[in-house]
C-alpha cells in the first residue's frame, strides 16, 4: 500500500489541430445553384464565434439564417431566405468565426462558393488600406465594389448595399475581393460602424478611388481612409441655466453665427463661448427678458436654421476656474487655465506670479472666446511658482468676480526632458504643418513651415512620438480632410518612417527625406 502513488489524470495533450472541412451539400463551388438551403459538414463538433462580423457574404444577402448559433454541431446550415440573382457566384467567407467547440481553434478563413449560372467567376481585385493620420489603420474595414451601369448615382454608398463586398477583420490591412466578373466598377472602402453597408458620414470612415477600375486588371489599388468632416450645424438649444443657452454643435465651430430674432429691451447684452474640449456653444445673455421663449437663427457655411428654446427657471452659474497645466509646468511653456463663463474684464495688476517669494514678471494672454487664459512668465529648472489673483482680478460677463485665486505649480530639470530636432530632405512642397503626436494619433505640438527644412520639439516629455507633415495644398494653415460627394481627397500626409523614442537627457538628431 506505501507503493501507491496518488495523482490526478492529465486528459492528455492540448488539443491544437483546428476543424477539418469535410463535405458540403451542395458541394463547394457549385453551378446552377437554386437551392435555399446549404449545409457544410466538419470532423468534429464546431461553434460560430462572432460570425456577425466574421461571416462575409459576397453580393450580400437581405435575409438568410446561419445554424448553429450558442450551440455545437458537426455542421452548418445556412438557410437563404432571398431571390438570388440569375448567373451570379455567391461567396461565403467565414473568417475565422468557425471553431472547434473544445479548445476554440479556428479554421481560418473557409470559403463556401456556388453560383446561380453554369460558371465560377474568378476575376480578382486587391489592394490595401492605409490611414495616414494612424500608424495603423482600423480594423474590419470593409473594401466594396459597385457595378457602373445605369443605376450607378453618387448617393449610391448612402442608400443600397454593394455588388461585391470583402473585409480586412482584425489583423489584416490587405484585400482581396474575390469572383468577380467582368466589368467596370467603383471602389470604395468603408469602416461601417453600423454594419448596415451603407456610408454614415457622421460615423464612418471612408476611401475611394477617383476614378472607376476596369476588371480584370494586373492593378493593386491603395485606398486611403479618413473622416469626413461633419456638416456644420446645431442641435436644439437649451436652457440649462439662468442666463446660459446651450447649442449642441456639429462641424466646424468657428463658422456658426448665433443671432437672436426675438425682441428684447435695450440694456440686453450677450456672448457666445465654446465648452472647453466639447462640441458645444453657450450663448450668454443678460437681463433675463419676460418671454417665455427666444428664437435664434443659426447660420454656417451652407446651413441656416431658425430654432427656438423655451425659457425655464435654472440655476444660477457660479464662477470657478480649471487649471490645465496642473502641478507640473513644462519649462519654456505658459501656465494655463480656464473659467466656466467668458470673461468680461480683467486686471492685471492684481495677479501676482512668484518664486523664491519674489514677484516676477509676466505676460497674460486669452483665448478661446475668453475662457481660456495664459500665463507666460519665464521659467527656471527645479522652481516653485504661485499664482495669485485677488478679487477683481477677473470679472465675468455676468459680473461675477473671482474670489482670491491661488495655483501653484513646479518645474523639473531640463535633464528630465528630451528635444528632436529634424532636417527635411527634398522639401518641395511648401508650406508644410509638421505635427508630433503620440502612438493614438493625438496632436502633442505642431508646427507651419513656409520655407523652413529644419525644425525642433523640445522640453518632451520621455516616450513614443511620431510625426507627420501634412501638405497644405489650400494654404489655410489646417489639415483638411477628404469628402466624398465632392470627389475630393484629403490633403496628403507623409508619415516620419518609425517611432521616435525620447528619453530624459536625448537629443536626437535625424534626417527626413522625401520623395522625389
Amino acid at each position: 500500500m506505501n507503493c501507491a502513488k496518488r495523482g490526478s489524470p492529465t486528459g492528455g495533450p492540448k488539443d491544437s489541430i483546428p476543424p477539418v472541412f469535410i463535405k458540403s451539400d451542395p458541394s463547394n463551388y457549385t453551378t446552377n445553384f437554386d437551392g435555399d438551403q446549404i449545409r457544410i459538414y466538419f470532423d468534429e463538433y464546431i461553434k460560430l464565434e462572432d460570425y456577425q462580423k466574421q461571416l462575409i457574404v459576397s453580393p450580400p444577402l437581405k435575409s438568410s439564417n446561419i445554424s448553429p448559433q450558442g450551440s455545437a454541431a458537426k455542421y452548418i446550415n445556412i438557410a437563404i431566405n432571398d431571390t438570388l440573382e440569375p448567373n451570379t457566384t455567391y461567396v461565403f467567407n467565414f473568417g475565422q468565426s468557425i471553431v472547434d467547440n473544445n479548445e476554440g481553434n479556428p479554421y481560418s478563413y473557409f470559403k463556401y462558393v456556388m453560383s446561380t449560372g453554369d460558371y465560377i467567376d474568378s476575376l480578382v481585385v486587391k489592394g490595401e488600406i492605409i490611414d495616414e493620420l494612424k500608424s495603423t489603420p482600423d480594423n474590419f474595414v470593409s473594401v466594396v465594389l459597385y457595378a457602373v451601369d445605369s443605376t450607378l448615382t453618387d448617393s449610391i454608398v448612402y442608400r443600397d448595399p454593394p455588388r461585391y463586398i470583402t473585409n480586412t477583420l482584425d489583423s489584416l490591412t490587405s484585400f482581396e475581393i474575390s469572383n468577380l466578373k467582368e466589368g467596370t466598377y467603383m471602389l470604395i472602402a468603408m469602416k461601417d460602424e453600423d454594419a448596415n453597408l451603407t456610408f454614415q458620414p457622421n460615423k464612418d470612415k471612408i476611401a475611394f478611388l477617383s476614378e472607376f477600375i476596369t476588371v480584370p486588371s494586373d492593378s493593386t489599388y491603395t485606398l486611403k481612409l479618413f473622416k469626413e468632416t461633419p456638416a456644420t450645424k446645431s442641435s436644439r438649444p437649451r436652457h440649462i441655466a439662468s442666463n446660459r443657452i446651450s447649442f449642441g454643435v456639429s462641424g466646424p465651430v468657428d463658422s456658426l453665427s448665433i443671432n437672436l430674432l426675438s425682441e428684447v429691451p435695450q440694456d440686453f447684452s450677450s456672448t457666445i463661448s465654446k465648452q472647453y474640449n466639447a462640441d458645444t456653444l453657450y450663448y450668454w445673455f443678460q437681463p433675463k427678458p419676460e418671454l417665455d421663449s427666444l428664437v435664434f437663427e443659426v447660420t454656417g457655411p451652407d446651413y441656416r436654421d431658425t430654432l427656438v428654446t423655451r425659457l425655464r427657471s435654472p440655476k444660477i452659474d457660479s464662477l470657478t476656474f480649471t487649471t490645465i497645466s496642473g502641478q507640473g509646468l513644462v519649462l519654456e511653456k505658459p501656465y494655463e487655465f480656464y473659467s466656466n463663463i467668458p470673461m468680461g474684464k480683467l486686471q492685471d495688476s492684481l495677479i501676482t506670479v512668484i518664486k523664491d517669494s519674489i514677484p516676477i514678471d509676466f505676460k497674460l494672454s486669452t483665448s478661446e472666446r475668453n475662457t481660456k487664459f495664459s500665463l507666460a512668465f519665464t521659467t527656471e529648472e527645479k522652481s516653485k511658482y504661485t499664482i495669485h489673483a485677488l478679487p477683481g482680478a477677473f470679472t465675468d460677463f455676468l459680473g461675477n468676480v473671482n474670489d482670491t485665486l491661488k495655483f501653484t505649480t513646479n518645474t523639473r530639470e531640463y535633464s528630465d526632458y528630451g528635444n528632436i530636432k529634424m532636417t527635411l530632405v527634398n522639401a518641395k512642397d511648401f508650406p508644410y504643418i509638421v505635427r508630433l503626436t503620440d502612438l493614438k494619433g493625438n496632436i502633442i505640438e505642431k508646427q507651419y513651415l513656409t520655407e523652413e527644412t529644419v525644425f525642433s520639439f523640445n522640453t518632451l516629455k520621455p516616450g513614443q512620438y511620431l510625426i507627420q507633415l501634412v501638405i497644405d495644398e489650400n494654404k489655410n494653415g489646417l489639415y483638411d480632410t477628404g469628402n466624398y460627394l465632392e470627389k475630393r481627397q484629403p490633403e496628403r500626409v507623409i508619415n516620419y518612417p518609425g517611432i521616435i523614442e525620447i528619453n530624459a537627457s536625448w537629443y536626437k538628431e535625424e534626417t527626413f527625406t522625401l520623395k522625389d
